[in-house]
């Protein structure tokens, strides 16, 4: 990621996509020099925001900051009675909920660590969805522009930036995308990070006229940083078959600049992006899927319980007091606290 222009072109591609045309100009990069000790690299702390600043206005950056699609959603009257007939195919009075008994225990499959991939790309895109519809203001860039940059060879409606699109329209688009570069769930997550990060680093809006442009940004950008075997931006030119290369690579520098470079996503913002999805999707009436607890799986959270048990259990030992006599150090069990 350190060279953006090196990684949007290569002559061998992709390792996820077959390449068929392979005709690449060559791109050079000119750094400018400062006149004493090379190339000018501003130091972090120069970057760096107050900390009341940045706990306010960068949900991004910080865990304990609130994210914007949750404000956004809660401050909509229709929050918690959305229509989400298009997911769920049935009206949400008739919907019903799998129970565990005796015989029979349904898990949800969808973690912090291993999301599930459908029921996760419908949370972002519902975030999404709130952004453009509860924004502020239509401030946004020529860069990312449908009507100056078009995505495809279609006329672009005179209206377009004064419609907002559906819920539907932002999934589909999403999901064609996800299933083409055969993405993870997790770049969805990280996808939503780098967007919200880009509204707030470069005060903007996410609206009709840039909606597209900036989440095809964001994915672009998650899918190198998070994946191990990134696609590259010709290989989105085969899956939207109307735009260049060289529009990627523009629309990536201008989204890496405008984030000042800062593409680190922490554990623990990345924890709270998906708990706050987890609480839309509550909202919203967007249930994650429950499967039965089948052996096989049973016996895998036995064992990953077993070990948790024996690593604390040896933590317990290590923290005992030091007071202790070394006999009793062998042999003691300290009983199990009863909750009542």
């Amino acid at each position: 990621m350190g060279n953006t222009v090196s990684c949007c072109v290569s002559p061998s591609g992709s390792p996820k996509l077959p390449r068929q045309v392979e005709c690449l100009e060559d791109y050079q990069i000119s750094t400018e020099l400062s006149d004493d000790t090379g190339p000018y690299l501003q130091h972090i702390s120069d970057r760096e925001v107050p900390d009341d600043l940045a706990l306010e206005s960068n949900p991004s950056d910080h865990a304990r900051a609130s994210t914007i699609f949750l404000s956004k959603s809660q401050t909509d009257g229709d929050f918690k009675c959305i229509k989400c007939s298009f997911f769920l195919k049935v009206s949400p009075g008739l919907v019903s909920k799998k129970y565990s008994s005796c015989s029979t225990i349904f898990i949800d499959d969808s973690t912090v660590s291993q999301p599930n991939l459908k029921s996760t790309i419908k949370c972002v895109t519902l975030a999404i969805y709130y952004n453009i519809k509860n924004r502020d203001s239509d401030r946004s860039l020529d860069i990312f522009d449908e009507k100056m940059h078009p995505l495809s060879r279609e006329q672009v409606p005179d209206d377009y930036s004064r419609t907002d699109p559906e819920h539907k329209l932002i999934y589909r688009f999403v999901r064609t995308l996800f299933s083409a570069a055969q993405l993870t769930a997790e770049c969805a997550i990280v996808t939503l990070v780098y967007l919200e990060r880009l509204l707030t680093y470069a005060e903007l809006d996410i609206c009709p006229s840039n909606w597209k442009r900036i989440v095809l940004g964001a994915i672009l950008l998650a899918s190198k940083v998070w994946d191990d075997q990134a696609v590259w931006n010709v290989d989105y030119c085969q899956i939207l078959k109307d735009i260049t290369v060289e529009d990627m690579n523009e629309m990536e520098r201008h989204f890496l600049e405008l984030l000042q470079f800062n593409i680190n996503v922490p554990a623990s913002v990345y924890a709270k992006y998906y708990f706050d999805l987890r609480s839309l999707a509550d909202g919203n009436n967007l249930s994650f899927p429950l499967e039965p607890l089948s052996n096989e799986r049973a016996q895998k959270l036995e064992a990953i319980s077993r070990l948790c048990e024996d690593k604390y259990k040896d933590l317990s030992r290590v923290a005992m007091r030091r007071s202790l006599s070394a006999d009793n150090l062998v042999g003691i069990r300290r009983s199990n606290a009863v909750l009542s």
